[in-house]
């Protein structure tokens, strides 16, 4: 019996199979073998313990935490008890015990400006993005406030005056909630939203500050201690020239509130635990962060790690779901026969295995891409200028269908909110749409195209790795033509400008699949993983090969799936239906 072989568990019928109790870590091999791939072997061995305890949390505090903030959502209080006029959010005490772990314990918003988790530095990308597809198997909305002040620290580490960056950092990066400051950004506007042009906030110089005068529309994590802000100067040009980008504090230096107040808290399909409003800005102080007229390309660095952090997060809820389908399926009987031997149930399952392991080893990919591009490399640079969109997109539109075909898979328990399947398909929806719709996010795969032709970057880069990797013929020449295929349908696109934005999903879709194909080819290659290239070769005959939906031509499903659900996990645990 190989490694990744789990005969399937003995459990009594007419019960629900769960997996309280599994370790999201331990259950995952994928996730442990492509850290080894994308970390040093001391930096693993330092941080597997962390790992492996949020591993622990996820099948069970976690979730428990979860489920109570999202039955128990935020509320905005206007008054205090005298009457004054002094706004504040409530937040039950399950959320507030998962910020303890998530910015305390886990460090996760801190964690790649300092120390953390073991390391004596700051923590590579690989595993800072393992560690929040691990939290998001459990939790999704407080992710929202964990990267958002990650990416503030990143872009005014970046852009800010040394001296907000000396009044803040440690707040930011603070190891409790007492001394903890978060982050947010206050982008979008009633009529601009991914149209960021179109910002009529307006900000008047006020000394050595500014004051901001305006509607934001969509404020996640609306009582943030800092958030950074879009707003036109007066006398600024017409357009997306004349937005800066501003650093909003909710407290003054004097400790008194700043100028502006929560209108009301919105009521969410999902993430229902995190304190999303509309905010009114009355002359509220804020320091311009960079250079004038350059705000939407300072706020694109906060963006572009928010959504790439969107992808890892849809990737794993996508996890969580197959974890939970393959439970059920390993765990129930019809028809005199376990679901998992039943035809039908083994394709499903072998295509929701298929879109999640194609979002983990590209997350993974993308982290190692950023990592080089912090580093100066320009190989990196480009990569992760198309790769972040391109998850973005993909992943996330991917995750809408297997959290609803995983639920499906439980039948109508999962349709129950006492599970987690119904939290899962509701939050799995916000991911194509925050930080850029899937229209925004596959225009701007284009967009990296056109501009810094970084579709062709991509394509020689996963060249060179198959290469490097010695992925064997004649699947690494099959491979090459179809990225150069994918590329070429991006090219063509991109040089067509607004003629051929109406191609950019299909066009995204077929890069993110033909690159997905690549790298899990070079991961199985490089790991000696028969499952991975098995993936690859999937990728190829499901999503870039033409099929005829009226033929009986199947052939090769049969070992894919034989292969691919001999996935190692604990055994279910049962509860009485």
């Amino acid at each position: 019996m190989d490694s990744f072989t789990a005969a399937a568990p003995a459990v009594p019928l007419r019960v629900q199979p769960e997996t309280r109790g599994v370790n999201a870590y331990d259950d995952d091999p994928s996730l442990g073998a492509l850290l080894g791939r994308y970390l040093a072997p001391s930096d693993l061995a330092v941080l597997t313990p962390a790992l492996r305890r949020l591993g622990s949390l996820v099948g069970d505090r976690l979730d428990d935490l979860a489920h109570a903030a999202d039955r128990n959502p935020p509320v905005l209080h206007h008054r205090d008890r005298t009457g004054d006029d002094r706004q504040r959010i409530e937040k039950h005490p399950a959320y507030v015990e998962m910020e303890r772990l998530g910015f305390g314990e886990f460090a996760m918003a801190a964690m790649s400006h300092r120390p953390a988790l073991g390391l004596d530095r700051p923590v590579p990308h690989a595993a800072k993005y393992a560690v929040q597809y691990l939290f998001a198997q459990s939790e999704f909305g407080l992710l929202c406030p964990i990267s958002m002040t990650d990416a503030l620290t990143r872009t005014i580490r970046r852009y800010g005056d040394p001296a907000l960056v000396e009044r803040y950092l440690a707040g930011l990066t603070a190891e409790t909630l007492d001394e903890q400051i978060q982050g947010a950004m206050f982008m979008t506007e009633r009529a601009a939203g991914s149209d960021v042009a179109a910002t009529v906030t307006r900000a008047v110089p006020d000394g050595d500050g500014w004051r901001l005068y305006g509607d934001k529309w969509f404020c996640s994590n609306a009582d943030a201690g800092l958030a950074l802000v879009l707003a036109r100067p007066d006398g600024a040009p017409d357009g997306i020239k004349g937005v800066s980008l501003f650093l909003l504090p909710r407290d003054l230096p004097d400790g008194s509130h700043n100028a502006y107040r929560i209108v009301r808290l919105k009521d969410k399909l999902g993430t229902r635990s995190m304190a999303s409003g509309e905010i009114t800005l009355e002359g509220a102080t804020a320091w311009m962060v960079g250079a004038a007229g350059q705000g939407f390309v300072q706020m694109a660095e906060m963006v572009n790690q928010s959504r790439l952090s969107n992808a890892v997060r849809a990737a794993g809820m996508m996890r969580r779901a197959l974890r939970e389908a393959l439970a059920v399926a390993r765990g129930r009987e019809a028809f005199g026969r376990r679901l998992i031997e039943l035809p039908l149930q083994r394709r499903q399952l072998m295509k929701l295995t298929l879109a999640t392991e194609q979002a983990l080893s590209m997350s993974m990919f993308t982290a190692d891409a950023l990592a080089r591009a912090d580093a100066g490399d320009d190989e990196g640079k480009a990569l992760r200028r198309i790769l972040t969109p391109l998850l973005k997109f993909r992943v996330c539109r991917d995750a809408r269908k297997v959290t609803g075909d995983a639920m499906e898979a439980r039948g109508g328990v999962g349709y129950i909110e006492e599970w987690i399947e119904p939290r899962l398909v509701r939050d799995s929806h916000l991911g194509s749409i925050w930080e850029g719709t899937s229209n925004i996010v596959a225009l701007d795969v284009l967009r990296a195209a056109r501009k810094e032709h970084a579709h062709a970057a991509l394509g020689s880069a996963l060249g060179l790795r198959m290469a490097e990797a010695e992925v064997p013929e004649p699947l690494r020449a099959q491979l090459t033509g179809l990225l150069g295929r994918a590329a070429a349908a991006v090219d063509a696109a991109a040089r067509a400008g607004a003629a051929g934005d109406h191609r950019a999903r299909t066009a995204a879709s077929g890069l993110y699949h033909a690159a997905s194909a690549c790298v899990l080819a070079c991961d199985g290659a490089r790991l000696g993983d028969r499952r991975r290239t098995l993936l690859a070769e999937l990728v190829i005959r499901h999503k870039l090969t033409p099929r005829d939906p009226l033929a009986a031509d199947d052939e090769g499903d049969a070992e894919a799936e034989a292969l691919l659900l001999t996935l190692r996990g604990s055994a279910p645990r049962s509860t009485s239906v």
